[in-house]
């Protein structure tokens, strides 16, 4: 194999890990996300965990998070309006990348 060659299956490696770290980082923001919606639906342990389960899953419906935000927003109602559901969602995203590279 060349120096080149080298390089591309190296930067190739080096997209696929990051990938796979934005992709899990999503994910945990996600499970944090409807462990917070869940504990104002009044939901706890298995329920809770279950429910953000759904919120997890809600984010292949679509490219993006929007599709997170429209669940979370159509479940919550009332109880929390779209600003403050997008805010946690981001605080949830810091979190995640945060604890993701004190795991490393």
């Amino acid at each position: 194999m060349s120096t080149f060659d080298d390089r591309e299956a190296a930067f190739e490696a080096k997209f696929a890990h990051d990938e796979e770290m934005k992709f899990k980082a999503e994910a945990r923001a996600n499970k944090k996300l409807g462990l917070w919606a869940a504990e104002l639906l009044g939901k706890s342990g298995a329920d809770a965990e279950a429910y953000a389960k759904t919120v997890i899953a809600a984010d292949f419906e679509e490219a993006g998070h929007d599709d997170v935000i429209r669940k979370v927003v159509g479940d919550l109602g009332d109880k929390a309006d779209e600003q403050t559901i997008r805010a946690k969602r981001r605080e949830a995203l810091a979190e995640a990348k945060e604890e993701m590279a004190t795991e490393a």
